[in-house]
């Protein structure tokens, strides 16, 4: 059974940082690109990062850049996201998701897990 937990969001001031995690298993970790994305409140789920199978390359959509850090720990079975600069506009559901997000369609077919809350507020 294929298996994608998400940790670490929580509550911040802009500005603020928070480090998400998402252990795997189930299946190849390390046979399989992955993914964060993140769905606000009345908005579409949108991809945040993207990593490859051995992390050598990673992406990340424009409204992230210069914020956002997706890394993975293969031995571990687990990918992360670090989130710095926090903005209002970050404030989301964020998902661990199996795959290289930008080329799935719809983007609501992706794999992904339960997800963890980010809030950004003041």
């Amino acid at each position: 059974e294929v298996q994608l937990v998400e940790s670490g969001g929580g509550s911040v001031q802009p500005g603020g940082s928070l480090r998400l995690s998402c252990s795997v298993s189930g299946f190849d970790f390390s046979s399989d690109a992955m993914s964060w994305v993140r769905q606000a409140p009345g908005k579409a789920l949108e991809w945040v990062s993207v990593i490859s199978e051995r992390g050598f390359s990673t992406v990340n959509a424009d409204s992230v850049k210069g914020r956002f850090t997706i890394s993975r720990d293969n031995a571990k079975n687990t990918l992360y996201l670090q989130l710095n600069s926090l903005k209002t506009e970050d404030t989301a559901m964020y998902y661990c998701a199996r795959g290289w997000a930008p080329t799935i369609r719809p983007l609501e077919a992706i794999s992904r897990g339960q997800g963890t809350q980010v809030t950004v507020s003041s």
